[in-house]
């Protein structure tokens, strides 16, 4: 098993953060703390899971990539709203944009990856 910090989805996760503390620096003073705040809590919190996963053995795995993808969604509704309120420039949109999918579908296909494993005896 490779280290979790070695996985191209966890990789991408980072980036992913990075872009979350772009986009709360250019918010509103008054959204930065819970608009942004938010986004970013949300992109830790599934690295976590993502580290969680890789640990854990296939039977448990589903579980821990069912609430990342959650919190995925999360953060894609969140950025959504912020862009759709001006809060976020349209480059770093596009940028959220292009990570959030490059997570799902990486974390889709560990997820069918962990869901058609039997666990092992």
């Amino acid at each position: 098993m490779s280290l979790h910090t070695d996985l191209p989805i966890y990789r991408t996760g980072v980036q992913l953060l990075s872009l979350a503390f772009k986009a709360q620096e250019q918010m509103p003073r008054g959204i930065k703390r819970s608009l942004g705040e938010k986004v970013s809590q949300h992109c830790v919190e599934m690295l976590d899971l993502m580290a969680l996963a890789n640990a854990t053995k296939h039977g448990e795995r589903a579980a821990h990539i069912r609430a990342l993808m959650t919190h995925l969604r999360a953060i894609t509704v969140l950025l959504r709203v912020s862009h759709d309120s001006r809060y976020i420039s349209h480059k770093l949109w596009a940028e959220s944009v292009s990570l959030l999918g490059s997570i799902g579908k990486q974390g889709g296909g560990w997820l069918k990856s962990a869901s058609n494993r039997s666990p092992a005896a």
